[in-house]
């Protein structure tokens, strides 16, 4: 089929509101075509240059964020709390690899969550599912769970508004290396922190001061004040998708122009299925959701519709396979997608495949599984000559209680003190620092192996 923004409609589409009123979405849709683009062709071109680097092994890609961003906590501090918390990441990850780390938010428009079962049922009573506040309200009330198409003018919005913010934080400051790196000693000098995490802080401080030493500080070199930083979600609720896609006036090609970066997921990866064929036909980077079900022989079909000049950097295979089955699936996807030559950035989502219910029946995640599940990436990446090319992770800047373990020791009994979440278990900002000292582990490990 010839690709056209409204081509998608003719397809099969899973994971889509029932929105009663179409007139008023066709609306919708006419004024989110008129608004501004909330990104530039040119940023999203920019973001593909550096993934080419991640697949090459020379970059490493760190991709994190809200499961779902909502328009009850939508704030300020909130924003800068999860910038804080990534870029605290990035430096810890930049010194271990001794790479670039291209940072991605899953902010500025993870709004739309697929769900597993179309209707949730409480104390008897049957309602549509939630499926994020850019279609449908999170309390359980039949007037709320009603999709609403004014609601993707609300979610543009509050896109824009992030945005700006984030722009203004990578560039005003807030960025500099230095404060970062005082957070990060801040972190580690918590009585419950290992202490290897507390050596390679050290050894990043002395790296530092030694460059203020030669004379290199943040008013003289931008870039240890400034960086760069990206958005992506995924590309669920097409006609807010569509509505933004723009024609580049440089290039001609189509950008989406919601984020940087879209992703397709696991649910909603059939190759002839709306969502493939509508990303098949933008310019931007994008990402696959790949999961214990998935096979060498899915990546490739999707590779060929979504990447057919086979480039560096337009895709990202995420995978999403659980710590129990990654060991007994990856490998030989791996080896025949290599043996295919297909140029792909891996990289791993922890999260998705080791949720499970608490004894006190919360819904949660175990910090344990999610570092095996990213210890065995790497493991089974170096052992088929892959580049473990990145991490994605549900997470959040707040001292939330939503999985367990960890340095500060969340337990099923304590998870009910600050559970916060809409949708999926994050990892707190603690937990998120934490795993990142474990990945610079290993990439200081490859490192070493060169």
């Amino acid at each position: 089929m010839e690709w056209s923004r409204q081509s998608w409609r003719k397809l099969n589409i899973l994971q889509q509101p029932k929105y009663l009123d179409q007139n008023e979405l066709q609306e919708v849709e006419k004024r989110l075509q008129s608004f501004p683009p909330l990104v530039f062709a040119g940023e999203a071109r920019n973001l593909k240059s550096e993934l080419a680097s991640v697949c090459e092994g020379k970059a490493f890609l760190l991709q994190g964020g809200d499961c779902a961003e909502s328009f009850m906590n939508f704030n300020a501090n909130n924003i800068r709390d999860m910038f804080k918390v990534i870029l605290q990441m990035a430096i810890v990850l930049t010194y271990a690899g001794s790479c670039p780390i291209v940072k991605v938010g899953r902010m500025a428009g993870q709004f739309a969550k697929p769900r597993s079962s179309d209707e949730e049922v409480l104390n008897g009573v049957s309602l549509p599912s939630y499926r994020g506040d850019i279609i449908n309200g999170f309390e359980f009330d039949e007037l709320a769970r009603v999709p609403d198409p004014k609601r993707m003018e609300l979610a543009y919005h509050q896109a824009a508004a992030t945005m700006n913010l984030l722009r203004a934080f990578s560039q005003g400051g807030l960025a500099d290396l230095h404060q970062v790196h005082k957070w990060n000693l801040g972190f580690v000098r918590r009585a419950e922190i290992n202490e290897k995490f507390a050596t390679l802080a050290e050894n990043l401080t002395q790296t530092l001061d030694f460059m203020q030493a030669c004379g290199l500080n943040s008013k003289n070199t931008p870039t240890l004040s400034q960086t760069t930083f990206y958005t992506s979600h995924e590309a669920l609720l097409l006609p807010y998708e569509e509505a933004l896609t723009r024609q580049d006036s440089l290039s001609g090609e189509w950008y989406d122009c919601s984020a940087h970066m879209l992703w397709i997921g696991e649910r909603t990866r059939g190759i002839d299925d709306a969502h493939v064929h509508f990303l098949s036909g933008v310019k931007n980077p994008l990402g696959v959701k790949i999961g214990p079900n998935g096979t060498s022989d899915d990546i490739k079909k999707l590779s060929q519709k979504l990447n057919p000049q086979n480039e560096a950097g337009r895709l990202n295979v995420i995978i999403r396979m659980g710590a129990d089955k990654i060991g007994e699936k990856l490998p030989k996807i791996l080896r025949e997608c290599k043996a295919e030559g297909l140029k792909i950035l891996f990289s791993i989502d922890p999260m998705h495949g080791n949720t499970t219910k608490s004894s006190t029946n919360y819904k949660t995640r175990e910090f344990d599984k999610i570092t095996s599940e990213v210890r065995s990436f790497f493991e089974i990446c170096a052992s088929e000559g892959v580049h473990a090319g990145g991490v994605h992770l549900e997470m959040t800047g707040q001292d939330v209680t939503e999985c367990t373990g960890g340095s500060f020791n969340v337990t099923d009994e304590t998870l009910k003190n600050r559970y916060e979440t809409q949708c999926d278990p994050r990892l707190n900002a603690d937990q998120a620092i934490e795993l990142a000292f474990l990945i610079a582990e290993f990439l200081k490990k490859l490192k070493q192996k060169g």
